[in-house]
């Protein structure tokens, strides 16, 4: 996920090391009392955040159109709704995800029982990022919750209109002494990061992931990195054009292409290269209108720094549509660049914004061979009719997560992990995997100690306990 990795000087902040220190205790002594351990704790806190996306719908979308440009709609459904239904999906499974689990023993330890349970980590940090500033603060927060976890959350300050309703709103739902809301920029990430934490959940790019990582190990904490790459989208011929470029469309040009899972170019399979452009343009022309300036339904970019580095990228193809932009308004439209380079700027690192390459490959094996020779993708989509394809495409290339036909949508199915692999990331969450994360699976085995039939292998070891052990083990 590309986002700004600015190193700027910080007005001086209250929140120091002694601070970040003081809020990591204080938590630390409420996870001491065991309170945050029991279902109903966990429940509660879970049912709370649900209540604050619901009441507090409108300051969440305020929010999110201040800092993003985003429609009601859009926040819903990317956000909003999105978290409510992954808050229903926890609830409703809870009970069963939280029963220890039986584990069958052997025959050399019988009689004797066997199974693991869930223990909370402790006091966890969640760092998230700016371009779905509720989605990827709340959705690990959910998982972090429900695993019985206190937690410090540290919104984007590149979204400070979110991360001022996060720090105001989510303190008058959630167990205060629990969870702490810290805003900020690198000051304050750098004296959390100073701290000792259960474990570090981090959303963003491979630069400060890189940063993140570094400051784990100095504790030995475990970390979740959720970062991204250039997730590409293949396209074979026989392929619907028309069905799979709205679909692409609609993937890439959401939330003005600041998606970490949008499809960052298409990868054209002989002639559908020059086949799809005309399809790429209605699409866009379909969905934003003549001049999608003036839709209520496409975004903006978050900063000017952002804005400069696309509009960077500009010239790197022959543009096929869009290409306009203005950085007052931090307007660029939705644009197909063809003809492109693999080697120049626009190929070089992931987009992140509404710039939409495509690459031309003669064949399937072209394509493998283009996608493994570079960093593992965060997703990998492919639109072809071909059973072999997808066979081929699912067992030789290596990705985050694959989808055939439709862009994005496998973070909205709750029972899927969401993760990533090499450069777009480690560990995984969502549903079930989000416990996971945030759980220690522990490990439990209850022995009689009568009888005693371990006597077996004790020494002295005769050739009649030599015999016994060999046929049992």
């Amino acid at each position: 996920m590309n986002t700004d990795t600015r190193t700027d000087s910080h007005p001086e902040s209250a929140f120091t090391a002694d601070r970040a220190a003081e809020t990591v205790t204080r938590l630390r002594a409420t996870f001491d009392t065991g309170r945050t351990k029991t279902l109903a704790w966990r429940k509660e806190q879970l049912q709370a955040l649900r209540r604050f996306l619901t009441e507090r719908q409108d300051v969440i979308e305020e929010a999110l159109h201040a800092d993003l440009g985003k429609s009601g709609t859009e926040s819903y459904v990317m956000e909003i709704g999105f978290l409510v239904k992954e808050i229903d999906h926890t609830l409703s499974h809870l009970d069963r995800w939280l029963r220890p689990r039986k584990v069958s023993v052997p025959m050399t330890l019988a009689p004797a029982r066997a199974w693991t349970v869930r223990d909370p980590l402790g006091t966890v940090l969640i760092m998230s990022p700016w371009n779905y500033p509720v989605n990827l603060a709340l959705a690990p927060l959910i998982g972090a919750l429900a695993a019985g976890n206190c937690v410090v959350l540290k919104p984007s300050e590149l979204a400070p209109a979110t991360s001022a309703a996060l720090t105001l709103w989510l303190p008058r739902y959630l167990d205060p002494q629990a969870v702490a809301v810290v805003e900020g920029a690198v000051p304050e990430t750098t004296a959390l990061l100073e701290q000792r934490f259960d474990h570090i959940f981090y959303t963003g790019n491979g630069v400060v992931g890189r940063i993140v990582m570094a400051a784990a190990a100095r504790h030995l904490t475990p970390v979740t990195l959720e970062l991204g790459g250039k997730s590409p989208a293949v396209i074979e011929p026989g392929t619907d054009l028309a069905t799979a470029a709205r679909r692409i469309v609609w993937g890439k040009f959401t939330n003005a292409g600041q998606t970490c899972v949008a499809p960052d170019y298409v990868l054209a399979i002989g002639e559908t290269g020059a086949a799809i452009e005309p399809h790429l343009t209605e699409a866009i022309r379909e969905m934003y209108g003549a001049d999608p300036a003036r839709s209520e339904d496409y975004g903006r970019i978050i900063s000017d720094r952002q804005f400069d580095r696309l509009t960077g990228l500009l010239a790197d193809g022959r543009t096929v549509t869009g290409g306009d932009h203005d950085r007052a308004t931090r307007y660029i439209a939705p644009t197909v660049l063809a003809d492109v380079d693999p080697d120049s700027g626009v190929m070089r690192d992931e987009i992140f914004g509404p710039v939409l390459p495509i690459v031309r490959v003669p064949d399937l094996d072209a394509a493998i061979s283009f996608i493994n020779e570079r960093d593992k993708p965060l997703a990998l989509y492919a639109f072809t009719a071909s059973k072999l394809s997808k066979r081929r495409l699912t067992s030789e290339t290596s990705s985050g997560g694959l989808a055939f036909g439709v862009p994005t949508v496998q973070l909205a199915v709750p029972g899927l992990p969401f993760g990533g692999v090499g450069e777009s990331g480690m560990g995984r969450y969502h549903g079930s995997y989000s416990l996971d994360t945030f759980s220690h699976i522990k490990s439990v085995v209850d022995k009689p100690l009568k009888p005693d039939t371990l006597r077996v292998i004790y020494p002295p070891y005769t050739s009649r306990k030599d015999r016994v052990l060999r046929r049992m083990m």
